[in-house]
């Protein structure tokens, strides 16, 4: 079966069974993932598991647009508005999702299925699973947001809440890596130089946005008389060019493209018809594909061995980040309705948490449970993809910003 055609079976699939889930009152992504779902080849097989990598760069293009679309959220105006209560509640709904998820699996790993001989292989297994319960998949609530046309404090605290979320799982992650080594024996890592590291690709990552949002914006303004079709054109190719630059110098793609999107929408005059054009003509084009192929991506098998771990990390992460954003929220001027409903929009993972997970699969360090890591972050995947846009809707729509 050649590309083309399976591609065009996968955009139309998503298209059906989105207007089918419409239909009975769910969000559109959830018909596109159940769509993907029965597309995958260990289900009706009818897309190849050769087209998987194939299929790649459609990711890779989905996730570009979707996350310069969340950095089009953060004007100054309203990080310096809000700023200071988004970074409060990030910190404290990452660190308790973090917490949560050690505790409860530390205990359930070295007491109650015991899966490991050493108690220093059971904290190296919590602390890194932990580290991947901070990072928020926001093109979920994103979808949900653009197809109900919700507006209203939860949903700007959602999106800036998860423009942070990204860069507080980063610190998590490399801070975790690094001493799971050391309890792992491997003592000739260095911590301050894991530091170091850290902050050099998040500060290479941001250049890299920066440069490229500043390219948008310089050749924005030369063709300002070309029609919507040309800046749709130049909006894609500067952004795949952002995203592959970032992969090239091994840097986290996604971090370049929301900076890159936070510098067009504050130092760009048109601004507005450049977000425009992309909602209009782009977006739904977009989740069609990308949440599609994440419904083709999951591999279901890895449900069932170990679904006890991949339920207990669920809850535990749950309750991190309702915790963590109920509990700050208390010493923050915000409204009733951002305490009460915003970590329901904070609640789908993928994406940076799966490139994470295989980043440990490559360390050679964590090779007696690399393999369960993964297992665990597809399998959560799983459910967080299936429930997430139930979650972010019904939080909405309590919060009185979705009207139907």
């Amino acid at each position: 079966m050649s590309v083309l055609l399976i591609t065009g079976i996968i955009i139309f699939s998503g298209f059906l069974f989105g207007e089918l889930a419409a239909k009975i009152s769910l969000p559109k992504i959830s018909g596109y993932i159940v769509a993907g779902i029965f597309l995958n080849p260990q289900v009706l097989g009818i897309v190849p598991h050769s087209f998987i990598e194939t299929g790649e760069p459609l990711v890779d293009i989905s996730l570009a647009v979707i996350t310069f679309h969340i950095g089009g959220s953060l004007s100054f105006d309203k990080i310096k508005k809000e700023g200071r209560n988004y970074f409060i509640m990030t910190l404290a709904e990452s660190v308790f999702a973090y917490l949560s998820v050690f505790f409860m699996l530390f205990v359930a790993v070295e007491y109650v299925f015991t899966i490991f001989d050493s108690v220093y292989l059971s904290l190296a297994f919590s602390m890194i699973l932990a580290s991947l319960a901070a990072p928020t998949d926001p093109s979920a609530t994103l979808a949900v947001i653009r197809e109900y046309k919700a507006k209203g404090p939860v949903s700007s605290s959602v999106l800036g809440i998860a423009a942070f979320d990204d860069i507080m799982g980063i610190i998590l992650f490399t801070l975790s890596l690094s001493f799971a080594k050391f309890l792992m024996g491997h003592t000739d890592v260095s911590f301050l130089n894991s530091i170091e590291h850290l902050f050099s690709e998040i500060v290479l990552a941001v250049i890299v946005g920066i440069v490229f949002g500043s390219i948008l914006n310089l050749l924005s303004r030369i063709f300002k008389r070309e029609t919507e079709g040309a800046l749709i054109v130049l909006i894609l190719g500067v952004l795949i060019l952002c995203f592959g630059t970032s992969a090239y110098l091994g840097v986290d793609e996604l971090l370049s493209t929301l900076a890159m999107g936070v510098i067009v929408v504050n130092f760009n005059q048109q601004k507005e018809e450049i977000f425009g054009v992309v909602e209009r003509y782009t977006e739904e084009l977009i989740f069609v594909i990308f949440f599609t192929l994440s419904g083709l991506h999951l591999d279901i098998s890895l449900l069932s061995g170990n679904s006890a771990l991949v339920i207990l990390y669920i809850i535990a992460r749950a309750l991190g980040k309702y915790s963590g954003i109920s509990g700050s929220s208390t010493f923050l001027d915000i409204s009733k309705p951002v305490k009460k409903y915003t970590a329901g929009g904070l609640l789908p993972q993928g994406g940076i948490v799966i490139g994470l997970a295989i980043l440990v699969s490559e360390e050679q360090a964590f090779h007696e449970f690399s393999t369960l890591i993964m297992t665990v972050v597809i399998g959560t995947a799983i459910i967080h993809e299936l429930l997430g846009p139930v979650i972010s809707k019904y939080s909405l729509k309590r919060a009185g910003e979705i009207e139907n």
